[in-house]
């Protein structure tokens, strides 16, 4: 336990709840003094720090890439149904063996769950002209996504061999909607493989402390006999210190991962052009014309807490401020004055050649393109913006939210004015209230 927790930060649990954070294991005694004061598990970060006690909650990300000098991959598999947890472990064992990595080592997770971890070790030192250490929580995510699709349509097979989508849904307790997409099975509809888990600070429990709900402990596991685990191996009395380490960092070939790496990447990249694609070729539903732009205090809150300035992910906000604004009337000097404006209150503001490279392409295509939708999760949920269900539910898209607002006020606008000013038909039938000379 003390050599997986070499460089990195530490979070040690005392029943329902954690110690404080960051902490560090260097020796032996610190797990033994852990136990004896009641620490029931103890979890490590999947970042690697030169200091991880200079670590702190207000650090600025360009801070925080000071300190960090790697990462591991952990993949996290998780289901209820362990039987379906064990085939998908075994084939993103088999998918990252098939790419020349043989440093990948496997744990039961104390749960339901395993973790597959490949060490930094194994991957290169630089990745399109970038250090690797440089590349999280990117990198991870990427092969996560990577792998998620090449084990997709044989974890399907093998799911459904056993009862078809009627056995899944008895064993997973979801409906037939929730595991069928688009008219086809999803497999990861019913497996997590949670890339939003591969973030900053996120912490892994170790090989051999105790999952304080399931009470059994993490266990490794061989990596080529996953399908002969057994969670009796689990219980506490059965447990064993195995000749198999979690992330073994001595018996790892420098650099083997790289072409892992680098096929995540451009899968990735692939992905997420032909999803900007998509989103482009959305024609804007057509409205009334607008005789003016909608100002701010129209806009859902999606689009002001983007407006508020973001952390992560502004590569993305653009993408969307740009079709958003576009789309409720603003002109294009207007649309990059106010983008200049909130690339300042960003903690890291983007290069100016990346947003108004976007704007300029915009103005030279001259369409209207809706944002994404807001049941996208790629964007809002994942940006942490998203707007809640009420708001969501009556609108599909930000602009519609916008549109709507102006729209009532319009409504109630005119209708004040009518009755300030009655029609002449009813000025007719009605006498007018005599005036102050009148009475005189």
């Amino acid at each position: 336990m003390v050599l997986d927790a070499q460089d990195k930060e530490v979070g040690i649990r005392y029943g329902v709840g954690f110690g404080k954070r960051p902490d560090m294991l260097q020796y032996p005694n610190d797990v033994l003094e852990c136990a004896k004061n009641g620490a029931t598990s103890f979890h490590t970060s999947e970042e690697r720090w030169s200091n991880p006690l200079q670590i702190h909650s207000e650090m600025k990300p360009g801070d925080m890439e000071d300190l960090r000098i790697g990462w591991d991959l952990v993949i996290d598999i998780d289901c209820k149904f362990v039987a379906y947890t064990i085939l998908a472990a075994d084939l993103v064992i088999k998918a990252i063996k098939h790419h020349g990595v043989s440093a990948v080592s496997c744990k039961f997770s104390g749960g339901s769950g395993f973790h597959i971890g490949i060490p930094f070790e194994a991957f290169p030192e630089k990745v399109y002209e970038k250090d690797t250490r440089l590349w999280f929580p990117d990198g991870p995510r990427a092969v996560a996504e990577y792998i998620s699709s090449l084990i997709n349509e044989p974890l399907g097979k093998l799911m459904l061999a056993d009862g078809g989508v009627e056995g899944v849904m008895k064993k997973s307790g979801l409906t037939f909607n929730e595991v069928v997409k688009k008219g086809k099975f999803d497999p990861l509809a019913v497996i997590g493989i949670d890339t939003l888990l591969i973030s900053s600070r996120h912490l892994c429990r170790m090989a051999y402390s105790f999952n304080e709900k399931s009470g059994l402990v993490s266990v490794p596991v061989n990596p080529d006999k996953v399908l002969e685990f057994r969670k009796e191996i689990a219980v506490a009395k059965n447990v064993r210190v195995s000749k198999f380490k979690f992330l073994d960092r001595v018996n790892c070939k420098p650099g083997e991962a790289k072409h892992l790496l680098v096929q995540s990447f451009d899968f990735h990249e692939k992905l997420q052009r032909a999803k900007e694609e998509k989103e482009k070729s959305k024609v804007v539903r057509e409205y009334e014309e607008l005789t003016e732009a909608i100002p701010e205090q129209f806009f859902p809150n999606c689009i002001k807490k983007i407006l508020a300035g973001l952390v992560d992910g502004k590569k993305r906000a653009v993408f969307i401020l740009i079709n958003f604004l576009i789309s409720v009337g603003w002109s294009y000097d207007a649309i990059e004055e106010r983008l200049n404006q909130w690339n300042k209150v960003n903690r890291e503001p983007l290069r100016e050649v990346i947003y108004k490279g976007q704007l300029r392409y915009h103005k030279t295509k001259q369409k209207k393109v809706l944002p994404p939708n807001c049941g996208n999760l790629l964007y809002y949920k994942e940006l942490g913006v998203k707007c809640d269900d009420s708001c969501c539910n009556r609108f599909k898209n930000p602009v519609g939210y916008a549109k709507a607002q102006t729209r009532f006020l319009q409504k109630t606008g005119k209708k004040k004015k009518k009755d300030a000013k009655p029609s002449k038909e009813k000025a007719e039938k009605e006498p007018a209230e005599p005036s102050k000379e009148s009475t005189k």
